[in-house]
């Protein structure tokens, strides 16, 4: 093959990349009603609920970033980490997380939430409002998602703001609460999370 078929060819692979790349952009607005959707899905069938839980562990794993999650939660305490013990932790809050994240939403029965908008808040964040829609028995509540935008082709959620409170403030709080009950241990919080994924 010549050099200049060979640059034709280079030219043509990169140009239909750019072309696949911007068909799989998605805005975080559609990101997050897609997300929500999916997940009301997965509530909405006759499953049980182990099944469920199942559904919505996948559904988190690839639209959450819950590793990003897991540092935040611990705050400055994971620059005192070794290479070790951040493995170690990463790995059971993912499963802390996904247990605890499934088997909340799993009590719900086909929710209705409407994605209203978005608003840019810099290059790495978006924030998306939503609504959690009224029902006869259930007020209506407001439903804020942090999403990181720094890669427009793999938005990822990064916090949940349910009426002005921040999950993943909160669940910092509860973290840097156990550590501080025991004396500064990090691994309180350790056997903590492991004792709740355990749990029957």
């Amino acid at each position: 093959m010549s050099i200049e078929k060979i640059r034709k060819s280079l030219i043509y692979i990169v140009f239909s990349f750019l072309l696949t790349s911007n068909a799989f952009s998605i805005s975080p607005k559609d990101f997050v009603q897609q997300t929500v959707d999916e997940a009301a899905v997965a509530l909405g069938q006759n499953l049980s609920k182990e099944l469920k839980i199942v559904k919505l562990k996948t559904i988190a794993n690839k639209s959450v970033d819950i590793e990003g999650i897991g540092l935040y939660s611990i705050g400055k305490r994971r620059k005192e980490l070794t290479d070790t013990q951040k493995e170690e932790y990463l790995d059971i809050f993912k499963k802390y997380f996904l247990k605890s994240f499934a088997s909340r939403l799993a009590q719900y029965s086909d929710p209705k939430i409407r994605v209203d908008s978005e608003k840019y808040l810099n290059k790495k964040y978006t924030m998306v409002s939503s609504v959690l829609v009224a029902t006869d028995d259930k007020p209506e509540v407001k439903i804020d998602w942090r999403v990181i935008t720094k890669d427009p082709e793999n938005p990822l959620i990064i916090d949940v703001i349910i009426e002005g409170v921040s999950l993943a403030k909160v669940q910092k709080e509860e973290f840097n609460a156990i550590i501080q009950n025991n004396n500064g241990d990090i691994n309180a919080l350790f056997k903590n999370l492991l004792d709740f994924v355990n749990k029957d």
